[in-house]
Parts: structure tokens; C-alpha cells; sequence
């Protein structure tokens, strides 16, 4: 029996899961910080650059500003930034000395735990990078080996690429990043010691969603077999596609035998708290999900398949779904077996109905694609299919875009944009539109506190406000009384 912990995940990938990722702004978060804090979490999976993006283009939030806070306020346990290779808020290449700069800065203002997940599992490529975040400060790196199904990702490609980032002094820790949901227990027999068999006493973590029900029993065996560590989602933001509950993982845990150091009731009030918080601003609560083979031949998480039946029904040809599967599988395979995560679901999903729906496969190409073939998302599992490399590379929109100049060096960025600027201020401006930056600059902070149950009165009022016929409006309440009037 073994002492298992816990990173919490409902601020990252329990929000992004269920919530688009738009469920939580600062004002949600901090609310929450001083109970996450009491847990006794091994970590809080806390934000990515695109989460970050997300805050300035959505919210008018400053994203730097909720990292300082949100570290302030959880001083011993620490926060997450889940990195994707060589990127940082846009999907262009960046350069060694531009993303060592935006891990400075990142440790700087409070992030202390970097977890990389390169799309491609590039083993070699997550140690470069693990080198230049502990270069610019970060505490611990995670290094992720990103779990799928296809012919070529068996357990000696895993062994491999644990192997490899194992054998780095700058890899703390391991974890097997399940972004679909498809590890099972069976399978989990013959991985897990695989990967243990080659990292040493270096620590091994478990990440999965609970996208067709498998999540939970592959987490308990997977601590039978060896893994001190379980990621997990609290509330309304756990379940359905996103990860397996805190509450009722550390449950089982307990119950057959493992112990969790864990604060319960601060636990349980984080767990209430996102459920509130779904059920006031109307958001999406996970829910315990059937098991669905069919979902092994697409792999597409959950919000992508309702986008492609809404794409099928708006063309007219919902009835050809089943024909887009199995053509996203074909896709796939020529592709090199890129694994079904972002950025390479999306550009899957979209050629495979571009090759059903139009009058020959790949007589359209996107940009993403051509891309992709460029080696522009890092190197491919495997070489792309000959007839298919053929077809791309004699596009012209594919010339063109190999002669696209790449992030320019950042000296000559900092010149361009502001060289007098703060770091924070130049890494936004240098990878999201301006007028974007300008909105977030422009917006007053609203209260830092959130209470989910005074939504209620707030969406009342706002409608007895929006009407004509109304002078006076009067709240009333024990202990509370608030009254508006028209002026005369």
C-alpha cells in the first residue's frame, strides 16, 4: 500500500474540459485559493500560454496579474504551467531565447511546477526544453509522455521516451498524459512497469479524463503497479470529459488500502464550490460517462465530436459522420499517427471531412495541414505517406508558406515592439494582436471575489432593470435591504 497525491486540476484542465476554458476568471479563482491552499495538494495544474491568451482576449484580464496572486495567496503548494514544446499563447515556432525568457518570467511571477507535453512525444525535444526552464529558474519539470492508441505507440515506444527524458538531471518526475481517455486497467499492466523499469526512483504520475469511463479503474491500478500520483478535478468540474473526481478517488484510494494525506473538509468545500459555480453561471457539470467503443477508432474528445456533427448538419450531410470517422482514421495513418490532442485533433477532424466531402481526398489542404508536413509542429512520429507528401508539398499555397519567415530573433522583436517594455507587457505584445493587450490595459479589475449565490439576485435585477415600466425597484431580505430609483 502507498501514500498517493494528488494535483488538483479544475482551475486547467477540469475548466478547459468542461468549461472551454472560459468557466474561471481571476475573480473565481482567488475566491477559491485560500481552501485550495489547506488541501495539502502535491500541486495545482493552474494554466498554460493558451490559457493566458484566453484571459487577455476573452476576459481583458491580465494573466500575469492572476499568476501573482493566485501564488501569493498559495504560498506552499505549487502552481502548474503545462508547456507544448517550442510555443508560448501563439502556435508559431519560438525560438530557445524566446521561451527561456517566457519561463523566467513565468517563475518570476509564481509558477513553480512545468509540466511538458511535446504533441508529438519528443522526448528529445522536452529535455531541451526542461534544460531551459530550470535555466530560468523553474522549481520542478514533469515530463509528459503522451498516451494514444495506434500501431506505433506500444509499450517500448514509452519505455523509450522515459528513458530518454529519465536520463536528464533537469526531468524530475514523469507522468503519463492520457488526453482521451483511452488507458485501461489491462493495458496499464504491461505500460507502467515498462516505464518504471527506466526512470529510476524518478516519481510517475497519472493523467486521464473520464471521457468513456475508464479513467477511474485505470488510476487505482495504475497505484497498484507503482504511480504516487493522481491528477484529479473537484465538483461540477470534474467527470464527463474532464478528470476523475477528488472526493471519490481519494475515497477508493482509502478503501483499498492506500493512504492520502489530504485535508477532507478543505477538499470537500473546494468540491462544493465548483459545483456552485457551475450551477450559477448555468456551465456544463460532468457526469460519470458510459463506456463507448466506437470512441477508440476517432479518439476525438468530446467537444469536437458535437463540432463535426454541427459541421456535417450545416453542410447538409449529417449522414456521413460515419464516413468522416473512418476517412479521420486513414488521415491519421498517412499523417505519421499524430496524437489526437490539440493542435492535430482539429487539423485531423477538419481534412477528414474536407477528403469526404469533397469530389477527391486532399483536393483541399489547409494551411494547418501543409504545416504540419513542413515539420513547422516538430518532427512527426513517422514520415508522412509518400503519395500524400507528394500531393502536399506540390501546392503552391505550400511554397508559400515554406517561404514564410519564421519568429523573428528577439532582439530585433524587442526593437520592433518596445525595448524599453516589461517582460510580461513584451511577451504578450509579441504573440497576440495589439488592439487585444490595449482592451485588457483599458478594462477596470472587478471585485476580487466571487460568490456564487448572489447570481440569482444579479440576473434579477439586471432583467427589472432592462424594463421601462418601472421608477423603483426593492430588495428585501433578512438583515438586507436594497432599494433603486429612477432619477426624476
Amino acid at each position: 500500500m502507498a501514500d498517493i497525491q494528488i494535483v488538483e486540476t479544475s482551475l486547467r484542465d477540469g475548466n478547459q474540459s468542461l468549461w472551454a476554458a472560459l468557466g474561471v476568471d481571476t475573480a473565481r479563482t482567488l475566491t477559491i485559493a485560500p481552501a485550495m491552499e489547506r488541501c495539502g495538494f502535491k500541486a495545482i495544474d493552474f494554466t498554460t500560454s493558451t490559457h493566458m491568451g484566453v484571459a487577455v482576449r476573452y476576459k481583458q484580464e491580465d494573466p500575469w496579474e492572476r499568476i501573482r496572486l493566485m501564488a501569493q495567496a498559495c504560498p506552499t503548494t505549487p502552481l502548474q504551467f503545462l508547456s507544448t514544446g517550442f510555443r508560448f499563447i501563439a502556435w508559431e515556432t519560438a525560438s530557445p531565447e524566446f521561451m527561456e525568457l517566457a519561463f523566467a518570467t513565468l517563475a518570476r511571477n509564481g509558477m513553480r511546477r512545468f509540466a511538458l507535453a511535446d504533441p508529438n512525444n519528443d522526448a528529445v525535444s522536452n529535455v531541451e526544453v526542461a534544460r531551459l526552464v530550470k535555466r530560468a529558474g523553474g522549481e520542478q519539470v514533469i515530463g509528459a509522455l503522451v498516451y494514444t492508441l495506434s500501431p506505433i505507440h506500444d509499450d517500448a515506444h514509452y519505455a523509450e521516451a522515459a528513458r530518454t527524458m529519465a536520463a536528464s538531471r533537469d526531468v524530475d518526475a514523469l507522468y503519463i498524459k492520457d488526453p482521451g481517455g483511452l488507458l485501461t486497467p489491462q493495458r496499464a499492466r504491461t505500460l507502467i512497469p515498462a516505464i518504471l523499469a527506466e526512470i529510476g526512483d524518478k516519481p510517475l504520475e497519472i493523467h486521464s479524463h473520464c471521457t468513456i469511463g475508464l479513467a477511474e479503474p485505470a488510476y487505482l491500478e495504475s497505484v497498484d503497479l507503482g504511480a504516487t500520483v493522481l491528477q484529479c478535478a473537484s465538483g461540477g468540474a470534474a467527470d464527463g470529459t474532464s478528470n476523475p473526481p477528488t472526493l471519490r478517488t481519494i475515497a477508493n484510494l482509502r478503501a483499498l488500502g492506500h493512504t492520502v494525506s489530504i485535508d477532507d473538509e478543505a477538499v470537500a468545500e473546494v468540491g462544493r464550490y465548483f459545483t456552485a459555480l457551475a450551477e450559477a453561471e448555468g456551465l456544463p457539470t460532468g457526469r460519470p460517462m458510459a463506456y463507448d467503443a466506437a470512441y477508440l477508432r476517432h479518439q476525438l474528445p468530446g467537444g469536437m465530436v458535437g463540432t463535426m456533427r454541427r459541421h456535417l448538419t450545416e453542410q447538409r450531410v449529417p449522414h456521413l459522420e460515419g464516413a468522416v470517422i473512418e476517412e479521420l482514421g486513414r488521415v491519421r495513418e498517412e499523417l505519421g499517427w499524430p496524437i489526437v490532442m490539440t493542435p492535430f485533433a482539429q487539423m485531423l477532424q477538419t481534412q477528414a471531412v474536407l477528403n469526404v466531402t469533397a469530389a477527391e481526398r486532399y483536393a483541399v489542404i489547409p494551411d494547418e495541414i501543409v504545416r504540419y508536413a513542413l515539420g513547422l509542429f516538430g518532427r512527426p512520429n513517422q514520415p508522412i505517406a509518400a503519395n500524400v507528401m507528394d500531393r502536399i508539398m506540390s501546392s503552391p499555397r505550400a511554397r508559400e508558406l515554406a517561404a514564410e519567415p519564421g519568429m523573428a530573433p528577439l532582439g530585433e522583436l524587442r526593437r520592433r515592439i518596445g525595448a524599453h517594455l516589461p517582460d510580461e507587457e513584451f511577451l504578450l505584445r509579441a504573440t497576440m494582436p495589439a488592439a487585444m493587450v490595449d482592451a485588457m490595459h483599458a478594462t477596470t479589475p472587478e471585485q476580487r471575489h466571487y460568490d456564487p449565490q448572489t447570481r440569482p439576485l444579479f440576473d434579477m435585477l439586471e432583467k427589472l432593470l432592462s424594463r421601462a415600466d418601472l421608477t423603483r425597484i426593492s430588495v428585501e431580505k433578512a438583515g438586507f435591504k436594497l432599494e433603486l430609483e429612477a432619477d426624476a
